[in-house]
């Protein structure tokens, strides 16, 4: 199993880039709780600190697809060191101007959402260029998605360490810098300032005329739904069986999953349509949501919730093959940064929904909620299956066989073009 990263990880370039992206997505990782931590280091309500919170990753999320845009059409260290500077400078303005000029902290924190720079789009473009074969590339996507699992794991921590050392206004300020210096690194690498998106068709959509990618959008959509409401549910049961210590083990319990996941998936070569894999996982996905309704004992939730998390990385590996494949020609990075987008709504919107459905009919129906938004996205990909099928090379979006590999001369990626 562990060959096959190895092998990832030897290639030139790739821990650097695969590092200085997680390390410059810190800024990103931590936001919401490095925000509620601060708002309330300043006196402020828990409703202000979920306000500017959520400011933040409504700006983010409608900044991701537009700077991914930018991205395929000016190169990445033009436009992903000026997104990281100009976020950091958003979060300095609110870490010193602090909550009380109200309109300022708001805008504040929407500038730094808005401009954070689609380092994960921009890595998984960079893949093919780094490492040439098919089944490297579909390795180190597999990998990628493990990363994040760490990423969301160990970031948190290192805020509360940071807070508890100094304080909320240092986490802000020494995480953003440290974004920063992430972003240096990949943008300085000869990977990213060599390359080039493939000349695009100029259109208004841009990635968004793909029809294989709006079918994933969808599903990807309720899939966020579905790990949103997870973590409301898990607190409603935490409070019920030990408090907030059981509910750091239960969060804790689906990224492991996720990692283990991940890491036996990626080390695999597997044959077959990628799109029937696809379809195959998201159905496993739902169908391990499902025993969390039991809600047992604090120990026997903790392992339904590491099963609940297992075929989360390899859906996502899997999926990212997809969108580099269906993604028009010269729109790969945003395309990336749409499903980013996608799935960041779909988990605020599960939170949402969670939170009433709690209310009304307790815990046991905030656990159906993501076995319901899982259900839904398989449908989505069975309904709509012939259309993800479609190879781009053959859809209606105007594109070259270079999205397709099993018609190309070569084994070619969308994102592998270069000037």
């Amino acid at each position: 199993m562990a060959a096959g990263y190895l092998e990832i990880l030897r290639a030139r370039y790739a821990v650097r880039l695969l590092v200085g992206t997680l390390v410059g997505r810190l800024p990103n990782a931590t936001a919401a709780i490095a925000i509620v931590l601060f708002v309330r280091a300043e006196g402020g309500t828990y409703s202000l600190a979920g306000g500017l919170a959520a400011a933040y990753g409504v700006a983010n999320a409608v900044g991701q697809p537009l700077l991914g845009r930018l991205v395929d059409l000016y190169g990445q260290p033009r436009v992903q060191l000026s997104g990281a500077l100009v976020s950091a400078l958003g979060t300095g303005v609110f870490a010193f101007a602090g909550i009380g000029p109200l309109p300022l902290a708001y805008v504040a924190v929407a500038v730094a959402g808005l401009f954070t720079p689609p380092l994960e789009g921009g890595l998984r473009a960079l893949w093919p260029s780094v490492l040439r074969r098919e089944d490297q590339v579909h390795t180190a996507y597999a990998m990628d998605a493990v990363a994040q699992e760490i990423l969301f794991t160990v970031g948190p921590l290192l805020v509360t360490l940071c807070a508890s050392l100094w304080s909320a206004r240092a986490a802000l300020i020494v995480l953003n810098v440290i974004g920063v210096l992430g972003a240096l690194s990949v943008v300085l690498s000869p990977p990213s300032r060599a390359w080039r998106s493939a000349p695009r068709e100029a259109h208004w959509l841009g990635a968004l005329r793909s029809p294989g990618l709006l079918v994933m959008l969808g599903a990807f959509l309720f899939v966020g739904i579905a790990m949103g409401s997870i973590t409301v549910a898990s607190v409603s049961y935490a409070d019920g069986h030990g408090g907030d210590v059981v509910y750091g083990w239960l969060m804790a319990a689906v990224g492991l999953g996720a990692l283990l996941g991940g890491t036996v998936y990626g080390a695999r070569q597997w044959s077959g349509p990628a799109e029937r894999r696809l379809t195959v996982l998201v159905g496993f996905l739902a169908v391990c949501y499902l025993p969390l309704t039991l809600m047992p004992g604090a120990v026997a939730m903790t392992l339904l919730m590491v099963l609940a998390g297992v075929f989360l990385a390899p859906t996502l590996a899997c999926v990212f093959v997809l969108v580099d494949r269906h993604a028009p020609r010269g729109t790969v990075t945003e395309a990336f940064s749409w499903l980013v987008t996608t799935f960041t709504v779909g988990a605020s919107l599960g939170t949402g929904l969670a939170g009433p459905v709690v209310e009304w009919g307790g815990t046991l129906w905030g656990f159906v909620v993501p076995g319901g938004a899982g259900a839904v996205s398989l449908l989505v990909l069975l309904v709509t299956g012939r259309v993800l099928a479609v190879p781009a090379g053959g859809a209606v979006v105007a594109v070259s066989s270079e999205n397709d590999p099993n018609r190309a001369a070569g084994t070619r990626f969308s994102s592998g073009d270069r000037a």
